[in-house]
């Protein structure tokens, strides 16, 4: 039962808050672009790591994360997006701290800031000043047009994301194969993991904006099966799940729950978020889309299941 006087569906009270796409769209576009800006400072200074592990952000008990980040010539560092104070934290092993806010301000704005703050730390990192995977990207240095920022918002998107990084835990831990963390593609802004049979793949034919034939080249270098949350689309965004390369009759089988469905347009099984809000049991319903999506892609494609799976916990399907 919520406090009185508080509405129901505030992060403070809703386990899985509601936050329709219309309602927040200008921030998401706005939040998307900053962090691209931190994401690229830390892929400028990481190894890769396969299938770009070195660069997606994590999601943590106020916000998300770079993790740490090493420094060609000065010391180690961490970008932090801290939903609760609305603050941007830049932080050294040496114990410097730099913060930006988080509120409106301009993609240029915010670009400049944090760039001028690693400079100050001794960090200073050149990244290229182009969004990707965004059809008409403005350059950061240039974007005076994305520029809102509502804090309800964002900690109602990041609410989703704690309950949604926790069932994808449990999700992903089912798993013994090679299964990839569970994190957050700033590419797109959608949290996810991805689990691979082994073999290789055929080469990506790649087609995202300002992503060279090399980046989905090495994302899809492998046969991978991917599930996770993208807050776009119609209503209040879509749990989703692929495989690649798609095998025959994978788009034509039964998944769970029953209004999941195969969005020919996206190439991937869809569920609405709200969905997974609205149930009973939204763990369940979850773990029913995961697990039968899953299920549907490593059935088609022959993969060595009983090698590669353990049994899930007694409770869920």
């Amino acid at each position: 039962m919520s406090r009185p006087g508080l509405d129901p569906q505030t992060p403070a009270t809703a386990a899985w808050p509601s936050l329709p796409v219309v309602d927040w769209q200008q921030t998401r576009d706005t939040l998307h672009l900053w962090t691209q800006v931190v994401g690229k400072v830390r892929l400028a200074n990481t190894p890769l790591v396969n299938h770009w592990w070195n660069v997606p952000l994590y999601v943590t008990s106020s916000g998300l994360t770079t993790g740490l980040v090493p420094h060609p010539t000065g010391p180690g560092f961490q970008i932090d997006f801290d939903f609760r104070v609305h603050q941007l934290q830049i932080t050294t092993t040496e114990g410097a701290r730099r913060f930006v806010a988080l509120e409106p301000r301009t993609v240029a704005d915010f670009h400049a800031e944090v760039l001028g703050c690693l400079d100050d730390l001794g960090l200073s990192t050149r990244i290229w000043a182009m969004p990707v995977e965004i059809e008409g990207a403005i350059p950061f240095d240039e974007d005076d047009t994305h520029a809102s920022y509502d804090a309800d918002q964002v900690q109602r998107f990041w609410q989703i994301l704690v309950q949604l990084d926790r069932v994808l835990h449990e999700f992903r831990g089912r798993f013994l194969g090679k299964a990839s963390p569970v994190h957050l593609w700033w590419g797109a802004l959608d949290l996810a993991t991805s689990r691979f049979s082994g073999r290789p793949a055929p080469p990506h034919p790649g087609g995202a904006p300002n992503c060279g034939p090399h980046v989905m080249h090495e994302a899809y270098s492998h046969e991978v099966s991917s599930c996770g949350y993208w807050p776009g689309g119609p209503g209040e965004g879509l749990v989703y799940a692929y495989v690649y390369p798609e095998p025959e009759g994978f788009r034509d089988a039964e998944v769970r729950p029953h209004d999941a469905r195969y969005d020919e347009e996206l190439g991937e099984f869809v569920l609405p978020y709200e969905r997974v809000r609205e149930a009973e049991d939204p763990d369940r319903i979850l773990l029913e889309f995961l697990q039968s999506t899953y299920e549907a892609a490593a059935d088609a494609a022959g993969w060595p299941r009983s090698q590669l799976e353990r049994a899930a916990r007694p409770g869920y399907s």
